[in-house]
């Protein structure tokens, strides 16, 4: 753990200064390291017994998998095919993923009282018809890899913008996201998808330093100080998605993200891989993505133009639609729609950092 601290020491004291008194800065962030090396252990435990509970079975009978990673392989193991594809993945992230119901719920633009449901329904299931809590056999992989990387994805969703903790990034989310992504990737390297993953959460985590302020206030992406940025990673990103011949949908959202790390954002380019995404994944929150870079791309009428006609019922409970709304009224100059909607997006957030952010617009709308 004293080495781990160094080695962030290393990364953070050339960017932030060094503290006041660096001794007690290395032990009080080697004794942090150790109580979530702890947490995340008795979660395992916990975890494992619950499995065993849910699935019966013997996890030590011998298997032929070539998953190197006991976390990698609860995975696949909870992603079993005899469960719909929302129910695996769902409870994936409430069992293994360390997300709570709520979080669970937002992942899906779900209420929390039908995911409860939902997480019910499929133990059940996994009861009622005897689903044995097994490691799949090397040849039963692929068929569970688009649960696995579903899963991963909204893990790392969670850990880059928390739905409710007291800053944005959730760190310990995002790098046990990407880890166990890379051992994907590693053993899976002529798959796309999971290249276009990694891709992705590199490109996004790049700018984990940059995103907020050294008074703990959001910073938007045009803001923030690109000399915060990761230059490693970004360039591994990149280089993953020059190397896909044909993208899926993670790697055509990694395009979008190399896009926004680029020098220059091409903002016609971002819409057109948007409309490729949204045909080959089509979801709300894309086409409200689409619709921001349209408002980026060819004013904030035309975006706002392109939100009024999404379906607002998904949406409805999702403070982001809320707030781009918002944005594009307030650069229209219709100020009293504006505050209206900012003051929904408010309401629907439970992240700090996220609600001083809305309610800085506010008050500046306000004045």
């Amino acid at each position: 753990m004293v080495q781990e601290a160094f080695v962030i020491a290393l990364e953070r004291w050339p960017l932030d200064g060094l503290p006041d008194n660096p001794a007690a800065w290395i032990v009080r962030t080697a004794r942090n390291r150790a109580i979530d090396r702890i947490r995340r252990r008795r979660l395992h435990a916990e975890k494992l017994r619950e499995l065993e509970l849910l699935m019966p079975g013997d996890p030590d009978e011998p298997v032929d998998s070539s998953l190197p990673d006991d976390r990698l392989r609860l995975f696949f193991t909870c992603c079993h095919p005899a469960l719909a594809a929302e129910a695996r993945v769902a409870l994936t992230l409430r069992t293994l993923g360390g997300l709570t119901t709520a979080q669970v719920a937002r992942a899906f633009l779900s209420g929390e009282g039908a995911m409860q449901q939902r997480l019910v329904r499929a133990k059940r299931k996994i009861r009622a018809a005897r689903i044995p809590y097994e490691v799949p056999a090397d040849h039963e992989l692929p068929e569970r890899l688009r649960s696995v990387l579903a899963a991963l994805y909204l893990i790392f969703n969670e850990g880059y913008l928390a739905t409710s903790a007291d800053t944005v990034v959730r760190r310990d989310l995002c790098d046990e996201a990407i880890r166990l992504t890379r051992l994907l990737r590693t053993l899976m390297p002529d798959e796309g998808e999971v290249r276009g993953l990694l891709a992705l959460m590199l490109l996004h985590h790049s700018r984990r330093d940059a995103r907020v302020d050294e008074s703990g206030e959001l910073v938007l992406l045009e803001d923030q100080d690109r000399s915060l940025w990761h230059a490693e990673e970004i360039e591994e990103g990149a280089a993953l998605v020059a190397a896909s011949r044909w993208p899926g949908s993670y790697t055509l959202q990694a395009a979008i993200a190399a896009q926004h790390a680029s020098l220059q954002t091409d903002w016609s380019r971002v819409v057109e891989l948007y409309e490729r995404l949204a045909e080959l994944a089509p979801s709300p929150v894309i086409e409200l993505n689409r619709a921001v870079a349209v408002a980026m791309s060819n004013g904030p009428a035309a975006g706002l133009a392109e939100i009024d006609l999404l379906e607002h019922g998904r949406l409805a409970g999702y403070h982001l639609f809320h707030a781009a709304r918002a944005d594009l009224l307030r650069r229209l100059g219709r100020d009293e729609e504006a505050l209206a909607a900012y003051r929904r997006a408010r309401e629907l957030t439970a992240n700090p950092v996220e609600r001083s952010f809305l309610e800085r617009r506010l008050d500046e709308l306000s004045s």
